[in-house]
């Protein structure tokens, strides 16, 4: 009788892909967003059978069908709480969340916001290119002021969202941004994501090359990035630049561009994701970058925060709960409150 030795072997990007043709269209960021989850799924291991990728609706919703995953296409602005009830009976299941700004900050703000203060172990890919691609380009509620769509012909007078700072707000325990033009950036941020217990929300900048070509080519684009973004590593200070030649410091609460040549190195504003108050100020540089003393805007990982799951302290209750001596059913509907009706 022979032993059979079975060999392990170690699961490629394309073991995460199905057989079902992306239908985005050519050139969109989904398809670099799409990529990077397989390439880090990979890298990872990540247990197939025990993955699900949930979604709301949008052009990125359709991110389930290319995932060799489980997945559901749920409903608009609903994704969250599909998510959260799976969670709460299927803990061990690793969970994934894909929307879109205007799926998870319009319809699905409510949801947005409670998922995060919550903090179910979720992980939570909010793709943000501005407008409503699906149905062919209108305004969102991340839209730049004047942006003229066809819902808005004579330009948008709503104030956008900042989801970060919004994020930051709701007590999101991680938080973080990308973009789909610097996929070593997004892999790295995606890892992050994973190791994290609690909700993981990753805002990503997804170009829509058909109803907002461009919308952050300032950020992403070589010519112009190094002096529009600011690159957040734990325990660096925060510089950039085309030679890294600026750097943030902060004045009181106050953040200012320095010259790093004119300062000590020791006065620069040195990034800890662990500091709640430093980066919901960071959340808040989102200054309009064509405008002159314009802040960078950051990219990385914003905020980490140690903090119990919904699921756990749940299940913790049930189990307590199951132990304890209950009393009977009828008392517990009167309660210990009654009034009695002469």
């Amino acid at each position: 009788m022979t032993q059979e030795t079975i060999i392990k072997t170690k699961p490629k990007a394309q073991d995460y892909a199905t057989d079902q043709d992306a239908r985005w269209c050519p050139g969109c960021g989904d398809y670099s967003i799409l990529k990077q989850v397989q390439s880090v799924f990979a890298e990872l291991e990540v247990d197939r059978d025990n993955t699900v990728f949930i979604s709301g609706i949008g052009c990125s919703s359709r991110f389930p069908y290319y995932m060799n995953t489980y997945g559901m296409h749920s409903i608009h602005g609903r994704a969250p709480a599909f998510a959260a009830g799976l969670r709460s009976i299927k803990p061990g299941l690793n969970t994934w969340l894909i929307s879109g700004d205007g799926d998870s900050l319009s319809i699905g703000g409510n949801h947005f916001i409670h998922a995060l203060r919550r903090n179910f172990n979720i992980n939570y890919l909010l793709f943000n290119n501005e407008i409503y691609g699906l149905t062919k380009g209108q305004y969102s509620p991340t839209s730049e002021k004047g942006k003229v769509t066809k819902s808005t012909p004579y330009g948008s007078v709503d104030h956008p969202f900042n989801p970060l700072a919004l994020s930051m707000g709701a007590d999101a325990t991680f938080v973080a941004r990308s973009m789909d033009r610097d996929p070593k950036h997004m892999r790295a941020v995606l890892m992050r994501a994973q190791e994290h217990v609690g909700t993981s929300l990753v805002e990503i900048y997804q170009n829509c090359n058909i109803f907002n070509d461009g919308a952050f080519f300032t950020f992403t684009e070589k010519e112009t990035k190094g002096n529009t973004v600011l690159f957040l590593e734990q325990g660096k200070p925060l510089i950039f630049g085309a030679n890294n030649e600026k750097g943030i410091v902060l004045d009181g609460f106050t953040p200012k561009v320095v010259n790093v040549a004119d300062i000590a190195a020791a006065d620069l504003w040195v990034h800890d994701e662990t500091d709640r108050v430093k980066a919901g100020i960071l959340a808040r540089f989102f200054d309009d970058p064509s405008k002159e003393g314009a802040l960078p805007r950051p990219f990385g990982i914003f905020y980490v925060e140690k903090r119990a799951t919904y699921e756990s302290e749940m299940i913790e209750q049930v189990n307590k709960t199951k132990v304890a001596k209950v009393a009977k059913l009828d008392d517990l509907l009167r309660g210990s409150n009654t009034w009695e009706i002469k």
